[in-house]
């Protein structure tokens, strides 16, 4: 509390022209990279799964756990690091993840087999979870608020821009050398920024009595209950759910691991995580409008390319150079989003926010089979620009109006909400696609039968072309009519999705006018009030 007490001057007007510790500035950065890393990592691993599954000779369920693996470790990390924050400090936690999180990236370009290539992601996301909290709790407690417009945007943009732009360096890399260098990139980043980590952090104090009171059943009730949550949200959809055995034990073991851990999270003494911070109200709304944020974020950088890779045919690199532009959108608005903050009401911005990426989904309703480049261009500026416009006042709503003896616990929670979002979010948009797919396929097939004359012309006509090459045309024909159905339900699934998530974001513009105006906390608090 001392440190931001410091760091907060002695007035207002003193602190708004108070130029920034340089020491703080450096470590700051390397966290900040630490994060970009950690976050970067879960996209670029996703968008080259299939040349993994080739390196390492896996089926397709086996691979699908190179990423599961890596999700449920890191997002059991990532509530729990605000705990461990506080009993090793900022400096020790972060240098050991980031060392960590090198090592295990460094263990699984050496994997020969998908058993060893799962450890090591497990082992890559838990450490790596832990740098993600610590960024964001040290951006709202070593700056004063008077720099939260420059700092905001930064954290903001990474946490963004690395989902987003994964697609297109994975594809990059695995193309240019080879799936390996989907892990030996963090190589050389990550032993610069441990160093700088270990040397220049020096925010808080450890409190290793703490220790004593560490609530082991706690944490071993929230991994089941985290762990299983993803797990289940995860899989769900290819396991047609709760008719699959191991989704109803996963269903089982997370409702008994959440009743456990809420309940201790109230009657411990030191609980593993730290609840109370909901009591604030903007807080509340703020991981809210995280959690949704998570949906968009995750939706829309999974909706893109599978559009693109199952409609077009493009492949994981051109996938990549189409995704681009909203990386290139997010990077120029973060530093409007940032002046902004400082000139409009949060709930102004967060509403225009909203409002543009309702817009861009709703241009997405009118997708075909023969939208590129073009036709995606303007959803996807309005994608990145809204993305920016949301996060930096959520960001600030949720964490700068905190005690900051509350905001490394509080940005432990503010973070998973984003994660479990977009775990959610894609559940859902599966599940959607799935369904919907199917029902459009059945409703379209009723239309081509044998009693409509055009589609018996078409059969007729293409089916005599291959008879021509001396194929068998009837079949032919009809395999290439089930190819045609089964893209347009594809189409109109896409469509739904894309209807659903306008609805989801315009609905939000009406939840920000619940929520109160933050107040600027004062000078020497760095983010006091509760």
């Amino acid at each position: 509390m001392a440190t931001t007490a410091v760091a907060g001057a002695p007035s207002q007007a003193g602190s708004a022209d108070q130029p920034m510790d340089r020491r703080k500035l450096i470590a700051f950065f390397a966290m900040v990279l630490g994060m970009f890393m950690s976050i970067l990592d879960i996209q670029i691993v996703s968008a080259s799964l299939a040349e993994i599954q080739a390196g390492l000779s896996a089926g397709s369920d086996e691979v699908a756990w190179v990423q599961t693996s890596y999700l449920i470790a890191e997002v059991i990390m990532i509530p729990l690091s605000g705990t461990l924050a506080r009993i090793l400090s900022t400096r020790v936690l972060f240098s050991i993840c980031a060392a960590g999180f090198t090592l295990a990236s460094a263990l699984c370009a050496t994997a020969t087999n998908i058993e060893q290539m799962i450890v090591y992601r497990a082992i890559q996301g838990f450490i790596g979870g832990g740098m993600i909290p610590s960024v964001f709790a040290a951006a709202f407690t070593i700056f004063p608020p008077s720099k939260r417009a420059i700092v905001s945007p930064i954290i903001g943009l990474v946490a963004t821009l690395a989902p987003t732009i994964g697609p297109t360096v994975g594809g990059y890399l695995s193309h240019a050398f080879s799936w390996h260098w989907l892990f030996l990139v963090n190589i050389v980043p990550g032993i610069i920024v441990t160093a700088l980590a270990w040397l220049l952090i020096d925010f808080d104090e450890p409190e290793m009595s703490l220790w004593k009171k560490f609530d082991w059943w706690g944490l071993i009730s929230m991994g089941l209950f985290l762990g299983s949550l993803e797990y289940v949200l995860e899989e769900g959809n290819n396991k047609d759910w709760f008719s699959d055995e191991h989704i109803v034990v996963g269903s089982v073991v997370m409702v008994i691991g959440a009743v456990v851990f809420f309940f201790r999270a109230f009657k411990v003494e030191f609980p593993v995580v730290d609840l109370r911070a909901f009591a604030n109200r903007n807080f509340a709304f703020g991981s809210l409008f995280s959690f949704v944020m998570g949906i968009g974020l995750y939706g829309l950088t999974y909706l893109y390319p599978l559009y693109l890779g199952r409609i077009r045919g493009y492949d994981s690199l051109m996938i990549g150079e189409t995704m681009f532009v909203s990386g290139l959108a997010m990077f120029f608005t973060a530093p409007v989003a940032g002046f902004l903050s400082n000139k409009l009401d949060p709930r102004l911005m967060m509403a225009i926010g909203f409002g543009g990426f309702a817009l861009g989904t709703y241009l997405m309703t009118g997708l075909t089979q023969d939208w590129d480049f073009y036709e995606l261009l303007i959803p996807q500026i309005l994608r990145g620009c809204s993305m920016m416009l949301c996060m930096v006042p959520i960001n600030n709503i949720a964490l700068g109006t905190l005690p900051p003896a509350r905001i490394r616990n509080a940005s432990g929670l503010f973070n998973l909400t984003r994660n479990l979002g977009g775990a959610v979010g894609l559940a859902i948009i599966n599940t959607m696609l799935t369904q919907r797919s199917d029902e459009h396929y059945a409703r379209l097939s009723e239309h081509v039968n044998y009693g409509n004359p055009a589609a018996l012309d078409w059969l007729d006509s293409v089916g005599a072309n291959f008879d021509s090459y001396g194929l068998d045309g009837a079949t032919a024909a009809m395999q290439r009519l089930s190819g045609m159905i089964t893209q347009q339900a594809w189409l109109m699934s896409f469509i739904d999705v894309f209807l659903t998530l306008t609805g989801l974001f315009a609905g939000l513009i009406l939840l920000v006018m619940l929520i109160s105006k933050p107040a600027a906390p004062p000078a020497g608090s760095g983010g006091g009030g509760h």
